[in-house]
């Protein structure tokens, strides 16, 4: 009976050793990310030209939840040193940041390119090289000069050779020192967010043609900087550059829906990545139906989704080196009833395709509205991408979790990096996506677009009150270092006395000094797993 309980608490210890083992594989990165209107603040610091964001929150402050702007915030146009420094401090191997449009280009067009801006960006992406940090740049993050949305922002045609123009201009600057691009983040939040709902900048409602404009305008944008560096940098920097969606994971509520939801997919992903990423090219064919019947019952003579030439098509179709997943939360999707109106897309529904969005009501809800939290969507979505556009290469350029509250012992966050981080692990390791990083969204607070300073995001606190602006590493940034430092998942969890959480062992077992008891257990459990996994 000794010897057969034995067994089984040997049975039972190797299987815990194993199942502790959640190493990310060999190259995985690490990262974190922000952006320039909700960092930089200096607003007209120098030559910069004003964004659709300066201009619409000075008229109207009360556009704000919090009536805060962007024209401090974390101040990091002169606090950039301590950008870098807390990046350090975390150990990050890479900092996603993104350019300001009109701190290059002052007028929007390259008639006139500021100095001071090109310094800056400088000084920023050579302070993190020598740091051992690799610069990930995005081109484009909401924050469109004011003199093009002047003149039709992405609903005008034209805006695809000026924003190429500026794409050439900020590859010829800093092309040889950073070798991964984004070229413009989130279009479904550009097009269907903005002109469905007219909830950001430049708050312009138009449900029937500005979505489906836009889709296509920064869809050929994104291809022409594209081709631009593929033709004039990638031979020589071996650099790479795609474009950042950010679909939620769509799930049939129940199997009847099956279908439906995966027209909802092609809708919401399809749309953003088939005409990049697909074999054919073009729009996804049972989109292009169902757009054109709908259009023709709404009178239209034509289909408010704009087609593709054979020209366009093909300046469009594979300009990619990988796939840049920004990825927060989930939806379930049913048929609408005949007496309901499915809404707007992408906030309930689709009246195109006659069906709502809905929250699972066992999925925990956030102070973000938005964010339902369902680990297994990241993993369903990259399994879905995979499929659909065949064994990409994935990097995850932004997931995070948005609270009202400053306190620092953030143990939601904790849940939420590590849940997710669980998933894209199962991925790699059981369905063999080749993922290559992960990226939380965000290295610290900042200015979150209509919630202001109201909705927290970072790793760092930052004391907003503070002309310092101060950052503060929360309990999630002692977390994410742990993971990045032993490279695994298998680290332990702050608690509200994350503070006492100081002795770390080679093994990366941290301990509490109180609780001896609990130290010697965990070390032995550590030092026999490792003797048994070797």
């Amino acid at each position: 009976m000794k010897l057969l309980r034995l067994i089984v608490s040997f049975s039972a210890l190797w299987t815990a050793c194993v199942a502790l083992d959640m190493k990310f594989p060999p190259g995985f990165k690490f990262g974190a990310a922000t952006s320039a209107y909700q960092i930089e603040g200096a607003w007209n610091a120098s030559d910069k030209g004003r964004s659709i964001w300066d201009s619409m929150i000075h008229k109207n402050p009360s556009i704000i939840e919090d009536g805060t702007s962007g024209d401090v915030t974390c101040n990091s146009y002169h606090l950039w040193r301590e950008d870098v420094h807390i990046a350090h401090d975390l150990g990050l191997h890479f900092y996603r940041f993104s350019i300001s449009w009109t701190r290059i280009l002052p007028t929007g067009f390259p008639n006139k390119i500021s100095k001071d801006g090109v310094r800056y960006y400088n000084k920023l992406i050579d302070e993190l090289l020598k740091k051992g940090i690799e610069p990930i740049v995005t081109l484009y993050h909401f924050d469109l000069p004011l003199s093009i949305q002047n003149l039709g922002g992405w609903t005008n045609p034209l805006i695809v050779d000026w924003f190429a123009e500026y794409a050439r201009t900020v590859f010829s600057m800093y092309a040889d020192r950073v070798n991964t691009w984004v070229t413009i983040n989130e279009p479904m939040m550009i097009c269907d967010f903005s002109y469905n709902v007219g909830n950001l900048v430049p708050q312009i409602t138009e449900e029937f043609l500005g979505p489906f404009i836009c889709n296509k305008n920064v869809l050929m944008a994104h291809a022409k900087a594209w081709r631009i560096y593929d033709e004039n940098y990638k031979e020589k920097y071996q650099g790479k550059i795609s474009i950042a969606n950010n679909p939620i994971w769509l799930e049939a509520q129940t199997e009847k829906d099956e279908e439906l939801s995966e027209r909802a997919r092609e809708f919401g992903v399809g749309r953003y990545s088939d005409p990049i990423y697909s074999k054919e090219g073009g729009w996804p064919p049972t989109i292009e139906k169902i757009m054109s019947e709908y259009s023709k019952k709404q009178g239209f003579p034509y289909s408010r989704l704009p087609s593709f030439t054979d020209e366009e098509k093909k300046l469009v179709q594979g300009t990619y080196d990988y796939f840049s997943l920004n990825h927060y939360t989930s939806r379930l999707v049913r048929s609408a009833r005949e007496d309901e109106e499915p809404g707007l897309w992408y906030i309930s529904g689709s009246k195109e395709l006659n069906l709502v969005l809905e929250k699972d009501p066992q999925w925990p809800k956030t102070d973000f509205a938005y964010i339902v939290i369902q680990p297994e969507g990241i993993r369903r979505q990259i399994a879905w991408l995979n499929k659909r556009y065949h064994n990409l290469s994935i990097l995850v350029t932004e997931n995070g979790l948005g609270t009202r509250s400053s306190d620092n012992y953030d143990t939601s966050r904790i849940h939420y990096i590590r849940d997710h981080l669980k998933q894209i692990l199962l991925a790699i390791k059981e369905d063999g996506a080749n993922i290559v990083g992960y990226t939380v969204w965000s290295l610290m607070d900042n200015f979150e677009w209509m919630f202001g300073h109201s909705m927290k995001f970072g790793l760092y606190d930052v004391d907003f009150t503070h002309p310092l602006r101060r950052r503060s590493p929360r309990a999630s940034a002692h977390f994410y270092r742990n993971v990045i430092k032993h490279h695994s998942l298998d680290v332990p969890h702050p608690s509200h006395h994350w503070d006492l959480y100081r002795k770390t062992y080679n093994n990366g077992v941290t301990i509490k000094y109180s609780n001896c008891f609990l130290v010697h257990l965990v070390l032995l459990k550590h030092i026999i797993c490792k003797l048994l996994l070797n």
